[in-house]
């Protein structure tokens, strides 16, 4: 019996989908599996008999990603899952600002007498502009960036599209008819609207400086639906000041920019609909059984995608191998898979970065200790024996 621990509180829909093969438990460190939504694991020490952590979600900055790897815990996230939820909201964002709707929302909301002549005569300090005819600009092509540029332009924008790594699976997705440009200078030059969809990293941190603030055209509008530490708030704070930004719409609310006029900040809204959060938990849910009964590694931030399908039943077992991405590892592996006379029916070997994953279906008989005791090697971190029979 595997047992699964939850943090936070996760859809019922994702839970359901364990087979009998799993239980739940309220302890972390006894869990064979993790699934959590937005609660801090830095701090967490986990035990020996965690094999992997599921982020029901994208962002995985609440969890120890590289001490997991070192530990041989696989982490998982779920892209795309929540992806049709934001896009909504960023699609809302733009005409919350195009339609200048909140500051008319809270106009009209203290209109105590006279309220139909002080509409009419006042409505017009609101008046705002179509998104129609507009051309947005999409910095990040990923699941959610490609879902806002076509629904951008069935709605009748123009649209552009910057990202220096568009996968393969993206690039197909995007509608053909939208450019994707290679300078991001270019971008914010033509764009009404410019929105955010990148992952928060050291290279990204701050990447909206005041150089690109420079180089945004005159008056437009920047949605920010990914992550508040993209932005330097400096530089957002003076353009807002100068007038060249017109609004900065965020679902990340900060002290920093907490009441400034012509910012508008959302609570964290993104993927807070319920069937964002039944997508997300289905998905996590599916990895880790993937995981732990096949070794399949589907989405992992942490290790290389790698998978060789549903056990064999013809083998005897499957044998899944974390270890380091050096030189000649697989050559020692399948060396010593030769000295214990193991037969070797399939293989696969994936790497990404400084972490691999090494799986194998084997004719033979032999214990997870007898693996452990022969490849106890450098770099090898973690072994398991999945019984196919």
């Amino acid at each position: 019996m595997y047992k699964i621990a939850t943090l936070n509180k996760i859809s019922p829909a994702g839970l359901s989908r364990f087979s009998d093969k799993y239980t739940l438990i309220d302890e972390p460190e006894k869990a064979s599996g993790i699934i959590v939504r937005s609660q801090n694991m830095k701090d967490m020490e986990f035990s020996d008999e965690l094999l992997a952590i599921a982020r029901a979600g994208a962002g995985v900055n609440n969890i120890p990603v590289e001490k997991c790897a070192e530990e041989g815990i696989v982490v998982f996230n779920t892209p795309g899952a929540n992806a049709n939820a934001v896009k909504e909201l960023v699609i809302a964002g733009m005409l919350l600002a195009a339609r200048n709707i909140p500051s008319g929302i809270k106009w009209a909301s203290s209109l105590t007498e006279n309220i139909s002549e002080a509409v009419e005569k006042g409505k017009s300090q609101f008046a705002g502009t179509e998104i129609a005819g507009k051309t947005l600009g999409v910095v990040g092509l990923g699941a959610i960036g490609v879902l806002v540029a076509n629904a951008a332009q069935t709605l009748g924008m123009n649209v552009i599209g910057y990202d220096p790594f568009i996968s393969i699976k993206s690039a197909h997705n995007l509608s053909n008819t939208i450019p994707v440009t290679e300078d991001a200078g270019e971008l914010l030059a033509a764009s009404d609207f410019v929105t955010l969809h990148v992952p928060a990293t050291e290279d990204t941190t701050g990447m909206f400086d005041s150089r690109r603030f420079s180089q945004m055209k005159d008056g437009a509008v920047l949605l920010n639906f990914s992550r508040d530490k993209l932005v330097n708030e400096k530089a957002l704070t003076e353009a807002l000041a100068a007038g060249s930004l017109r609004y900065y719409v965020t679902d990340f609310p900060t002290a920093g920019i907490a009441g400034l006029d012509k910012v508008i900040m959302l609570p964290h809204l993104g993927a807070s609909t319920k069937e964002a959060e039944d997508n997300c938990a289905m998905m996590a849910a599916d990895q880790l059984m993937e995981y732990i009964e096949k070794g399949n590694v589907v989405n992992s931030v942490n290790y290389p995608n790698c998978s060789m399908g549903e056990l064999n039943k013809e083998a005897h077992a499957r044998v899944c191998i974390l270890n380091k991405n050096i030189p000649s590892m697989l050559g020692k592996i399948t060396g010593i898979m030769s000295d214990l006379n193991v037969n070797i029916r399939d293989l696969t070997n994936k790497s990404k970065g400084d972490f691999a994953v090494t799986l194998m279906d084997i004719d033979a008989e032999v214990t997870e200790e007898q693996f452990k005791s022969a490849l106890d090697i450098d770099g090898i971190i973690r072994i398991r024996i999945i019984r196919s029979r």
